[in-house]
């Protein structure tokens, strides 16, 4: 007899698998139905969708092929990250403690980097929840959707490490807003984040955000400040940043995975994304510039530009500079 979809009619769209699908394909797979059907009511949005999505440059033939390499799902976020929570719980627990006191100028050095990271590491977030509000596969938006929790957690922790540091300094950056604001070597970074915010098309939001900007702007944070605190003494926040370590190497796999699934599909869209990585790497690579004489001890322009550049290479976007 051969298989029918009597007794399927929940999967019946993953029998092509030809084996029982995973949680991941069950949870993740078609979950959106107006990219095909149309919105079930008729509202001012819809054509938003249509100029910023359906008529993006970047298309494929189905997104529903690409896969997370992680398989997220809600279950496994929840598990991986509680375990990484239990650690930075730890972490400020020995803090409060008062057994890891910064040396002053070491303080007064973080009232200008850490205090002002806050406000771009929130714009990567909303950026990271608009790409997933956008996006034309429900996959998609669940790898967005859990990379900008991602994106908040990382909020979370500076503003945990700066509660710690008011517990000896109670001013302690009550300035950052105006530094984010005012101070020349955040203002690159400032004019990029407040140029993404307003990037609406889907794709060119995912090439600048997640192939130009991050590779370069997390391994200068998580990569070149953690090791500057580490040889300042600040082992909490030391701690705290190379615990994010993995949600940035995610942060890249499925980003990787995406492009190559486009690529794999219609091959123009390499010229696509290689177009818009040309616009936007130079803004990043000037934001890094202005910001690694502040948040490391030197070296790191060369080496966090090489770790986004070896990030376009593994996907064959080897953009001309």
């Amino acid at each position: 007899m051969g298989v029918t979809r009597f007794g399927q009619r929940t999967y019946w769209h993953l029998l092509e698998l030809g084996q029982v699908p995973s949680t991941y394909e069950v949870a993740s797979s078609n979950l959106h139905y107006y990219p095909r059907l149309g919105f079930a009511v008729r509202t001012p949005i819809a054509d938003w969708y249509r100029r910023h999505q359906s008529e993006s440059p970047f298309q494929a033939d189905d997104w529903e092929r690409f896969r997370d390499p992680r398989a997220t799902t809600y279950r496994s976020y929840v598990a991986l990250q509680r375990d990484q929570e239990a650690y930075v719980e730890g972490v400020l627990r020995h803090a409060h403690r008062g057994s890891t006191d910064v040396e002053p100028e070491w303080l007064d050095g973080l009232s200008r980097t850490l205090a002002p990271l806050r406000y771009p590491c929130h714009g990567l977030m909303m950026a990271a929840s608009y790409l997933g509000s956008m996006a034309p596969s429900g996959r998609i938006t669940i790898a967005a959707a859990f990379q900008a929790g991602d994106e908040i957690r990382r909020v979370h922790r500076l503003a945990l490490r700066m509660h710690t540091l008011r517990l000896r300094s109670p001013t302690f950056g009550a300035r950052a807003r105006e530094i984010w604001e005012d101070d020349p070597a955040w203002q690159p970074l400032r004019e990029l984040i407040e140029r993404l915010l307003v990037t609406y098309d889907w794709g060119e939001c995912f090439a600048a955000l997640n192939l130009a900007i991050k590779p370069a702007l997390d391994e200068l944070i998580v990569g070149a400040f953690a090791d500057r605190a580490w040889s300042a003494g600040d082992t909490v926040l030391a701690s705290l940043l190379r615990a994010l370590g993995d949600d940035s190497r995610w942060h890249e796999a499925w980003p990787r995975a995406l492009a190559a699934t486009a690529i794999e599909q219609r091959a123009d869209n390499r010229a696509v994304l290689a177009h818009w990585i040309d616009v936007w790497r130079p803004r990043a690579d000037a934001a890094v510039a202005a910001l690694a004489p502040l948040l490391s001890d030197g070296g790191a322009i060369a080496s966090t530009i090489a770790r986004r550049d070896a990030a376009l290479a593994a996907c064959g976007l080897e953009a001309a500079r």
